[in-house]
């Protein structure tokens, strides 16, 4: 089985301390806006909005 190419890998940042907890792929040709989810942050210890970053 083939390898995924980490072209595709995205980090996902918290929004209110800023901290990187999550990584995970999105496939660019179809989505093109970038990826906002609602994920738990161990820092600031609730669910915040995390955001795709560089």
């Amino acid at each position: 089985m083939a390898k995924k190419g980490n072209d595709n890998q995205i980090k996902l940042r918290c929004e209110v301390c800023k901290t990187v907890n999550y990584f995970t792929t999105r496939n660019k040709k179809k989505l093109k806006e970038k990826l906002e989810m609602k994920k738990h942050c161990p820092v600031c210890k609730k669910h915040t909005l995390h955001k795709e970053g560089k």
